[in-house]
């Protein structure tokens, strides 16, 4: 790990990536190579059947919501006057989040990802993770974050288990930044980053949804957070929940982000992605991060998903983008035991269908917002 100084982020670095760029296109071939690089088949320990759905899928990830509470009020994950908040009696406690996960864990789970909302407001959330890096079987328990709290949060979190980090920031300009949460804190979200990268992370990824006229300006400037840094950028397309507001004409397609990054840095490999791999993964020769592209709307890699959602108020959802939720905290707090758990969520995933609707039809499709879903 390179000494705090080399890994501060703040002014963009200098782009002296621009020298030997091309102006034309990727020709058809060199592009599809670039969409079906080869991918590696994951083996999996025995996993229940509870977990493996119709078409064969072993879900084996397992994305807690902790929370529906958030800090910022990002406009592609809520509406401008907010969401109604689940009352916190019908939300998850400590004590049935770790029963939950542990069903999961013991039926072949081995990545747990804490989501919210923003996890890092649940006053409990170092015990949880505490407990929950515990579980044996459990590889990766990761955390995805807005990164205002996370930088004076994060050492203890390391210690309580946190494995990977994944951290929202969807612009590098302040301003935009204030525009897009309706509220201040962009350099706090530099510092979890700096933060991060100095607890030794790598990848630290950065998540960026982006979106036409808002942010698709800075693609490059993203790109070059890589060159002397562990930062994985994670492109992700623009998706529909409600209240978001999503239109078309703000979706900048895969194809449209990779042209733009091809043209100014002509020397990126594609890497190998895993058979369950949500993003495609690249890297710049000389770089020291690496650079994805999550393509739910354009691309969807809906044939390889081992993603399951526990939301905060209990509900287990099979699909980012289907309406169908079940409650397992009803049966729960119910008297229910593994056993009859085990049935419910097994019914569940057995009725996952093949692939999402495709992004005209999930947008006229009632879900509901990012914040009540987990990120």
């Amino acid at each position: 790990m390179s000494a705090q100084g080399n890994h501060q982020l703040g002014s963009l670095p200098s782009n002296t990536a621009t020298q030997g760029l091309f102006d034309a296109r990727l020709t058809p071939s060199l592009h599809n190579f670039f969409s079906t690089a080869c991918a590696k088949t994951l083996n999996h320990p025995p996993v229940s059947d509870m977990l493996i759905d119709s078409f064969g899928r072993m879900h084996t990830y397992l994305r807690i919501s902790l929370t529906e509470r958030c800090n910022l009020r990002c406009q592609y994950c809520m509406p401008a006057d907010g969401v109604d908040l689940t009352p916190t009696p019908h939300l998850l406690s400590q004590n049935e989040i770790l029963r939950l996960a542990n069903l999961f864990v013991n039926s072949g789970v081995d990545k747990i990802r804490l989501t919210g909302g923003e996890p890092t407001i649940r006053k409990d959330i170092e015990d949880i993770c505490l407990h929950l890096s515990n579980l044996k079987g459990l590889k990766t328990l990761a955390i995805t974050t807005n990164g205002i709290t996370l930088a004076k949060k994060l050492p203890k979190l390391k210690e309580c288990g946190i494995s990977s980090v994944n951290i929202s920031l969807d612009t590098l300009v302040p301003a935009k930044f204030e525009f897009m949460t309706r509220r201040k804190g962009h350099e706090r979200v530099l510092e979890s980053i700096n933060a991060a990268l100095d607890l030794g992370y790598n990848p630290v990824k950065v998540n960026c949804v982006v979106m036409r006229e808002f942010n698709d300006d800075e693609i490059c400037d993203f790109v070059e957070l890589t060159r002397d840094k562990p930062i994985n950028v994670r492109f992700i397309e623009f998706m529909p929940f409600d209240g978001n507001v999503w239109n078309v004409k703000k979706l900048v397609p895969y194809s449209e982000i990779f042209d733009r990054v091809v043209k100014q840095f002509s020397n990126i490999k594609r890497l190998k992605d895993c058979a369950t791999e949500t993003a495609k993964n690249f890297k710049i020769d000389g770089y020291t991060g690496s650079v994805s592209f999550i393509t739910s709307m354009t691309e969807h890699f809906c044939a390889g998903c081992n993603r399951l959602r526990l939301l905060a108020d209990g509900n287990f959802k099979v699909c980012l983008f289907g309406p169908s939720e079940v409650s397992l905290r009803d049966p729960l707090r119910s008297g229910a035991d593994d056993e009859e758990l085990r049935e419910i969520i097994g019914a569940a995933v057995k009725k996952k269908k093949a692939s999402h609707a495709g992004m005209f039809d999930i947008a006229k499709t009632v879900n509901r917002p990012m914040i009540h879903i987990g990120g």
